[in-house]
């Protein structure tokens, strides 16, 4: 694993109008800092959206200081897709760090 990046678990929180591809609860995991890892095809808007974030988040950087916090300890993105307008769907995901187990 490369030195000082946690995984990170990005998980469809809520969906508002009707998203194609994620599920509510669906997750994905961003491991090392970089590789994609899902059992099903992820949306590019949705990766557009968390590309600013997941390198510092995956670094420890506390949500507070991206202004992404939430109510709890996980950090909060939307997707792109104005689905007001397009007749689309977009979700907001919860991004949490996974802490690595002591040996």
């Amino acid at each position: 694993m490369r030195k000082n990046f946690r995984d990170l678990i990005v998980t469809a929180e809520k969906i508002e109008g009707f998203c194609p591809v994620f599920k509510l609860g669906q997750s994905f995991l961003i491991k090392e800092g970089y590789k994609l890892v899902a059992d099903f095809p992820i949306c590019f808007h949705a990766l557009q959206s968390l590309s600013p974030y997941y390198l510092a988040l995956s670094r420890g950087i506390d949500p507070k200081e991206l202004g992404l916090a939430g109510p709890d300890d996980g950090a909060y993105i939307q997707c792109l897709d104005p689905h007001q307008i397009t007749g689309g769907g977009t979700v907001i995901f919860k991004i949490k760090r996974i802490e690595q187990e002591k040996s």
